[in-house]
């Protein structure tokens, strides 16, 4: 089994073009699974792919919750485990999936205030990039969460108001206030392959906006929340991921990497210090469940 782990992870890096951080997170969940597998199922004997069950996947997560594991870590260690054996099956080295009937563990329906960097790779990278509509997919999530964007800001993007060369996009915010926000490589070269794979469509069409639909209309906020459902539903995490969800996850990341909190407050278009000052609560909470889960004396 560690032979066909380490394939898919190397079908995951060549054939799908994860980023590394999403399949360094695929590594550790499924060396987590193989771990459980050969001491606790197979009694340390090697562990055949064939041989693994339902019961099996199924002890894996009792061992999870054992362990004090949160739900959404079990949730995205299990989708993980889906889509290796998946994999197999698709290979034809299986006949059936024997994760594909493991529950998620209950309880993962409470609507997250942040997510973890991890859960966002995964988000980002789930929608199907051979599509037109995937790239587009890929290219709103990658700027909703590479710049900290409002849904209401982003679909009102225009063309000229995205600028690739020195990534930044000018962006109208509440009480119709102008701010310039810098965004990342991978959200540049997501820009990219979606206006490239939309260059035809949008010849057809007088349409100013940056983000289209497929009929070249300018792309809405409900059709926003149903491309971030679609992707959060493909990547087997917590339900019910609304936008400023990933709002949420833009400022607590950069605070917990030591930005300057007024340097938030100016990335996030807010008008008052206190409005970005929440983000500290966040953060402070990140830190307790860390020190709690970590030091021998808490």
């Amino acid at each position: 089994m560690k032979r066909s782990v380490a394939r898919f992870l190397e079908h995951l890096d060549l054939d799908r073009n994860l980023s590394a951080e999403t399949v360094r997170a695929y590594r550790r969940d499924l060396a987590d699974l193989l771990a459980f597998l050969e001491q606790a199922w197979f009694h340390r004997r090697g562990v055949r792919p064939r041989a693994v069950d339902a019961r099996a996947v199924r002890g894996w997560v009792a061992d999870m919750h054992n362990r004090g594991l949160s739900r959404s870590t079990m949730g995205r260690r299990l989708s993980a485990a889906r889509s290796f054996f998946q994999w197999l099956l698709h290979a034809g080295q299986l006949q059936t999936n024997p994760a594909a009937e493991v529950k998620n563990p209950k309880g993962t329906q409470r609507l997250p205030d942040r997510m973890d960097v991890e859960d966002v790779s995964l988000v980002l990278e789930a929608p199907d990039r051979s599509t037109k509509g995937g790239l587009r997919d890929r290219a709103v999530l990658e700027l909703l969460y590479g710049a900290g964007l409002r849904v209401s800001e982003l679909v009102s993007i225009d063309l000229d108001d995205i600028h690739l060369g020195d990534r930044t996009v000018r962006v109208l915010g509440k009480g119709s206030k102008e701010r310039v926000v810098p965004f990342g490589k991978p959200a540049a070269e997501a820009i990219s392959a979606y206006l490239d794979s939309f260059s035809e469509l949008r010849a057809r069409t007088d349409q100013e906006a940056l983000f289209l639909n497929l009929r070249g209309g300018r792309l809405t906020d409900r059709s926003v929340r149903r491309l971030l459902d679609k992707a959060v539903a493909a990547a087997a995490l917590v339900r019910g991921v609304h936008p400023h969800v990933l709002r949420h996850s833009f400022a607590t990341h950069l605070l917990e990497s030591g930005m300057d909190l007024r340097a938030i407050q100016e990335l996030l278009g807010h008008g008052r210090l206190s409005t970005t000052q929440r983000y500290t609560k966040l953060s402070l909470d990140k830190i307790l469940e860390v020190y709690d889960r970590s030091h021998p004396r808490a």
